[in-house]
Order: C-alpha cells, then sequence, then structure tokens
C-alpha cells in the first residue's frame, strides 16, 4: 500500500504519454521533460505498483495487458487534472503574463509577425509564444491558448469565430512570365510549368473540380511544405496558388487568371470558454480578431 500512495498524478501522465505515442522520446516531447526523465518516471511508476507496465517490441514500447487496465482511471484523473488547469487559469485577472498562439507555418510565417509585433508594442506586459505547426493543437490539453486556423474546429465545447475567408489566386513570378508569357485562358495552363502539392492532394482535386483532368505528373515542381511552396512559385519555378493577402505584399509577383474561381479559406480563431475571458487571453484574441478582419475587408 505504502508504494502505491507514492504514485503521484506526474508518474501517470508519463504512463499515458508512453502509452499513447509508443516511445520514451515522443512522451518526453508532449510532456516537455527530458526523456531520461520520462524513464525514471515509468520505473518509478512499475515500482508503486510492482509490475511492468511496458514491454518493448519492433517498434518501441507497447503497453502490458496489466497497464491496459490502469489506462481508463488514469485518462479520467489527466481529464480532471487538466480541468483543474483550465479552471485556474480561467479565474485568473492577471493582465500580464504569457499567451500561445498556434497557427499554420504558413501564417505564422508570412502573415502573423506583424500583427504579434502590433499586439507586443499594443500590450508589453504580454509575451507570446507563437507555435506554428500544420497539426491541430490540442486546446483541451493546454498546448495552446488560442488557435488560428483555415478551417472550422471540430474540438467540444470551444468558443470559436469565423473572422471571414482569404482569397486565393494563381500567381507567376515576373521572372517566369519574362520567359514563358501568362496563360491568356485557364486551358492555357495546360502548357505552363505548375507548383503543386506532393502527397497532398488539395491543388489536384481543385484543379480537377475546375474541369482539368490532371494528375500529379503535371506539377513540375511538388512540395507539402507551404512556405517552400510560395517560395517556389516567387522565385519563378512555375504558376502556384496564393494567398491573395500574402501574394500583394510579394515582389515580383502578378496574379494570373483574375477571372478564375478559386475556393476561399475560412479563417476561424479558437480558444478554451474557461481561458477566453482571462484578460491576456481577451486581448491577444481581441487584437487578432481586428486585425485580420481588417486585412480580410
Amino acid at each position: 500500500m505504502d508504494r502505491i500512495n507514492d504514485l503521484d498524478w506526474s508518474l501517470l501522465r508519463s504512463v499515458l504519454a508512453v502509452a499513447d505515442l509508443g516511445s520514451l522520446s515522443a512522451a518526453a516531447e508532449r510532456t516537455r521533460q527530458s526523456q531520461p526523465t520520462v524513464g525514471r518516471q515509468i520505473r518509478s511508476a512499475e515500482a508503486a505498483l510492482g509490475q511492468p507496465l511496458f514491454r518493448r517490441h519492433a517498434r518501441g514500447l507497447e503497453p502490458t495487458a496489466f497497464c491496459q487496465t490502469l489506462l481508463p482511471a488514469a485518462r479520467q484523473m489527466q481529464d480532471a487534472a487538466q480541468q483543474i488547469t483550465l479552471l485556474a487559469a480561467g479565474e485568473s485577472l492577471d493582465a500580464s503574463g504569457r499567451v500561445r498562439l498556434t497557427a499554420s507555418v504558413f501564417v505564422a510565417t508570412h502573415i502573423l509577425p506583424p500583427i504579434v509585433t502590433t499586439i507586443r508594442t499594443a500590450h508589453p506586459q504580454i509575451a507570446i509564444d507563437v507555435v506554428a505547426s500544420d497539426t491541430s493543437e490540442n486546446l483541451l490539453f493546454h498546448e495552446a491558448d488560442i488557435a488560428l486556423r483555415m478551417y472550422r474546429p471540430t474540438q467540444l465545447d470551444m468558443i470559436t469565430r469565423h473572422l471571414g475567408d482569404l482569397t486565393m489566386g494563381l500567381y507567376a513570378a515576373d521572372s517566369y512570365i519574362a520567359i514563358h508569357g501568362k496563360p491568356q485562358t485557364p486551358e492555357g495552363l495546360r502548357t505552363h510549368q505548375m507548383v503543386g502539392y506532393d502527397r497532398d492532394d488539395r491543388i489536384l482535386r481543385g484543379m480537377r473540380d475546375l474541369g482539368f483532368d490532371v494528375t500529379p505528373d503535371w506539377f513540375s515542381v511538388r512540395t507539402d511544405d507551404q512556405v517552400a511552396y510560395w517560395n517556389y512559385v516567387s522565385a519563378g519555378a512555375g504558376i502556384g496558388v496564393g494567398q491573395t493577402i500574402v501574394a500583394e505584399h510579394t515582389p515580383g509577383v502578378q496574379r494570373i487568371l483574375p477571372d478564375l474561381p478559386l475556393p476561399a479559406l475560412p479563417v476561424w480563431l479558437t480558444a478554451h470558454p474557461t481561458l477566453r475571458h482571462q484578460p491576456r487571453i481577451a486581448a491577444v484574441w481581441t487584437a487578432l480578431d481586428h486585425a485580420i478582419t481588417a486585412r480580410l475587408s
């Protein structure tokens, strides 16, 4: 019984992370600890419980049958601990501190820098962590305070606001046009060099929706990294899709076939309801709302 009393929440948090991710290194990244620390916590949990919790296999660490029986209760503890953290953060009246904002790598690179700079000028007491990630940061688990995404979040019990829609267009660099000219009709795109995605099929599906029966081989340059993608377009590697608010501020690029209808990208702000009105988060939320809405209008 004394050993079980030594089983605190920090140990179970590491157990859950390893069970979910299958390795000490991935669990360390999730829990923001070092890998040796996570390893020690797993050994401490096993000592407290008197049984092994994981076994090694070809792909990493796999929960034992005994560990599997513990996971549902451990997840309930995790949910309760996270809810306490969120409630405590939401009750804070301090307008200073740090706000964690997540957005796609492209948005974090091309859209957020002047906006974050303006927020810092207006609220110097607020520090901002920008998590540039194309994966969905889990607001429920407090991996971010505010999310800026180009889709409506599917997480339940979140406060969301649709800021507007980003218009899209086809663009080419002046250097590309000087050599290859401009297509005068959508059909003329077939004879031009195009920049597309690699494994991501969104551009391919979009072109097919416009009536182009094309394959991935149609793209002369392909990359799934959106920052690299726009750099290839602006360098003259071919014609590509771009966000108009970014393209308008990119020197040396021109819009191609401006009347060609391309789907817009919705822009959503999201936060957990217990944090949304916490003063520093509310300040950043409002500043993002005003700045991005102004740019989209």
